[in-house]
């Protein structure tokens, strides 16, 4: 350690504008031989930004295969002071992986294998770099089953879903990403490998690092392994698509839901302007599946054993039906699949309506959802700005993607000035300015609005515990 120490001093009188010196580099290229470290701007230039559409470029990119290497960079960097930033697929929305103001990039996409599935535990023991997708369909071998599923499933990674806690269609019955972590290897700044919970459902002694960890955005320290809860696998599932002649109709439809003691699956919710982009989106595939005057939607999930599916399924159609629907269709198997294209198609289908989206996802207590949608709407008029209000209904989750020209400097303006009102909207009703998406680079400035001097500092004191130089992705931290 005296030895790194010494190195540190004398790289930082040579420093380059880069922060990699030939000493750091040379350390860099020892550890990560190959193409294992990229240093050439046209190679780190993807890795210097993800969905938030934010970027900077990075000093290097490292792409460790092994925790050896994991731990002896983090002896490293923390002797050197340099600035780590974790990323994954780089599916976040908020600028969490963004190496804004320097640092090494490291990749954790080739530590990617399942390790172990235990049909007797109801565990999977997985690298950080496994496909979220790749483990559930893994896990549906084995007749298990690992419900969260963020929208990214199919490309995102189960150690990115952990570190931003990733919630998905599912939460509203199953839950969110902190729900099923049982246990990981985490390596701290300076190389020491924590190993924390293990393979038991239940465990309470001590205290809950393992919950910490989950939506700490890398800011504490980087994965290596992870150990994840199963479930049994549900036997079927069926979906049902509901149409109204307004949003107020919709909302009233899915509270007439819960009344009636059905936890569905998923639940989500569209709105005017939703649907009139999903109209739009549909026409040009060669058929609009609901009637003219479908002003809002529901589309529900349940699942359970093939036999009581039918039963359940009856029952909601039959509470759904009460509701005076313009429309209402049911699906299984490649039916159901073809009623979640239509939530899967909200997001392209959004820029038929303008061409630039603020996409931002409040929560709000269950009961104020109609609340919140309809001071949104009434800002939206208000402003002269189209929004679009859709999402995870059964949990209070609100996707508000602001739709704007951005060559349009008055419009961006009303945007942006619309999106801290939003927030605001949220706070005021009891809720939180993220759901789901994070905080990252994108929402930094707005975290006082919801968190206070004392809570802010109570976690920069508990990062500085793990992270005492302050490392671990910097400036990123979510609070």
């Amino acid at each position: 350690m005296t030895r790194m120490k010494s190195r540190a001093a004398s790289s930082a009188s040579s420093s380059t504008d880069s922060g990699l010196t030939p000493v750091r580099t040379d350390f860099l290229r020892g550890l990560f031989p190959g193409d294992a470290l990229l240093t050439a701007p046209e190679e780190l230039a993807p890795f210097g930004t993800d969905a938030s559409r934010l970027a900077a470029m990075p000093w290097a990119v490292v792409r460790p295969e092994s925790a050896e290497q994991v731990r002896e960079l983090l002896r490293w960097a923390d002797a050197e002071r340099v600035p780590i930033i974790p990323r994954a697929r780089g599916t976040n929305r908020v600028g969490s992986a963004v190496p804004r103001g320097g640092g090494v990039v490291v990749s954790m996409l080739r530590m990617n294998r399942i390790l172990e599935i235990d049909p007797r535990d109801f565990t999977a023991v997985v690298e950080p770099g496994v496909i979220t997708g790749d483990l559930q369909a893994a896990a549906r071998a084995e007749k298990l089953f690992y419900p969260p599923d963020p929208s990214s499933a199919r490309i995102s990674t189960v150690g990115g879903n952990v570190s931003t806690c990733a919630g998905g269609l599912r939460a509203v019955k199953y839950g969110v990403t902190r729900d099923y972590v049982l246990g990981m290897d985490a390596v701290l700044p300076g190389g020491e490998l924590l190993r924390l919970g293990g393979r038991s459902h239940k465990d309470v002694v001590g205290l809950d690092l393992v919950r910490l960890f989950v939506g700490s955005v890398g800011c504490l320290g980087l994965m290596t392994r992870i150990i994840l809860k199963l479930l049994p696998l549900p036997a079927a599932s069926a979906s049902l698509l509901a149409g109204y002649d307004s949003l107020h109709a919709a909302l009233e439809g899915a509270q007439a839901v819960f009344r009636a003691g059905i936890l569905p699956t998923a639940m989500e919710f569209m709105d005017r302007n939703t649907m009139r982009a999903l109209t739009e989106e549909f026409r040009e595939r060669g058929g609009v599946p609901w009637p003219d005057g479908t002003e809002a939607a529901l589309l529900l999930k349940i699942d359970g054993s093939a036999e009581g599916l039918a039963v359940d399924l009856e029952m909601l159609r039959g509470v759904v039906g009460g509701t005076r629907p313009k429309f209402l269709q049911a699906g299984t198997g490649d039916a159901e699949e073809r009623l979640w294209e239509v939530r899967r198609a909200v997001s392209p289908a959004a820029f038929r309506l303008r061409p630039d989206k603020m996409g931002e996802d409040i929560a709000v207590p269950r009961g104020r959802t109609t609340d919140a949608v309809e001071r949104i709407h009434a800002l939206a008029a208000e402003r002269d700005l189209c929004i679009l209000c859709f999402g995870h209904l059964g949990d209070g989750n609100i996707h508000v993607s602001i739709m704007h020209d951005a060559e349009d400097a008055a419009e961006t303006a009303r945007a942006h000035a619309a999106k801290e009102i939003v927030f605001r909207i949220a706070l005021e009703l009891g809720g939180t300015i993220s759901g789901e998406h994070g905080i990252g680079l994108a929402k930094k400035a707005f975290v006082p609005f919801q968190l206070g001097e004392a809570e802010r500092a109570v976690m920069a004191r508990v990062k500085a515990a793990f992270d005492p130089h302050g490392i671990m992705n910097p400036g990123r931290e979510p609070w």
